[in-house]
């Protein structure tokens, strides 16, 4: 690994690797603190969007690892406009040790790592979530001790996260179902290559409009908000045509018996989630946000350690 710009680019055991890494560094944190191995080095950390879990986890994950992180801000960094991508990444290289990018446009990660001569991280962008994505796998098998062939169905809108949900767990032989309104589905390139994926793995990936088939029988319920940031002015549109697709107590009965739910959060409740579920017993999402910090330290140590 240089980069980390989407799951598709990895291999199933660099994925575990990641995942390993991740669970060694969880335990030595709640067991005295992880050692600083990144003493000495930074991250610079370019925000085009605004953060709660990301930007924490990286930054708090920078100084358990002995290292320093610089939040660079929308006003501060205007990629492509104050100036370009490429001229961003080559002084960012003269200054950081790694670099992560939390973007509208996808094709802006894309063109930074192409041109910065240190680590880039995709934070998150209009394409994918891969930081989440790899933490979400991680929570899962911290909770079942296995990946492979365990159900996830994920109910919602086909966005960023559900791209790297689908590259994630085919990668490692699970079986995703998704479930979005018509018009709203993952994108058919992402669909595609999540089934050959699968097709290596022994996994699936199914996409489909019926959220009770979906979740019928599922070991982990995923949702995400019904409109993203950025998309805000269609959120009237949305909301008529998303209502069949909440993760309430109803649907939530169709899974497993020890079913998972899971949210990479913000969480509007009362929409595409209850409170009823996010609060209630099954729910993991919590867990899903502290392991953020931890997966990333993982990413951290592996793209940016001697």
């Amino acid at each position: 690994m240089r980069h980390f710009v989407t799951i598709a680019d990895l291999s199933a055991d660099e994925i575990w690797r990641l995942l390993e890494l991740a669970k060694n560094l969880k335990d030595d944190w709640r067991h005295g603190g992880n050692n600083p191995v990144l003493a000495g080095k930074a991250l610079g950390m370019i925000f085009q969007k605004p953060s709660l879990r990301t930007r924490v986890s990286f930054e708090v994950g920078m100084l358990h690892l002995g290292g320093q992180a610089l939040y660079l801000s929308p006003q501060e960094i205007q990629l492509g406009q104050r100036e370009s991508v490429a001229d961003a990444a080559r002084v960012l290289s003269r200054y950081v040790d790694g670099i992560v990018a939390r973007v509208f446009a996808h094709a802006d990660v894309e063109e930074l790592a192409v041109h910065a001569s240190v680590p880039v991280i995709n934070g998150l962008s209009d394409f994918v979530h891969p930081c989440q994505a790899l933490s979400d796998l991680f929570t899962i098998y911290e909770r079942r001790g296995a990946l492979q062939g365990l159900k996830l169905a994920y109910v919602g809108d086909g966005n960023n996260v559900t791209h790297s949900l689908l590259f994630a767990a085919s990668k490692v032989g699970m079986e995703i179902r998704v479930a979005s309104p018509s018009g709203y589905e993952p994108r058919g390139d992402v669909v595609s290559r999540a089934q050959a994926f699968a097709q290596e793995t022994g996994g699936k990936a199914v996409v489909g409009t019926d959220a009770r088939s979906a979740v019928s029988g599922a070991d982990v319920v995923y949702t995400d908000v019904w409109t993203s940031m950025g998309q805000e002015g269609e959120r009237a549109g949305r909301m008529p045509l998303f209502g069949p697709y909440q993760v309430n107590a109803e649907l939530v009965a169709l899974a497993a018996p020890d079913a998972m739910v899971m949210h990479c959060l913000p969480a509007h409740r009362g929409e595409e989630i209850t409170d009823e579920v996010i609060d209630g017993g099954q729910s993991i999402v919590y867990d899903q946000a502290e392991n953020r910090m931890h997966l990333q330290k993982a990413l951290l140590l592996t793209l940016m350690g001697d």
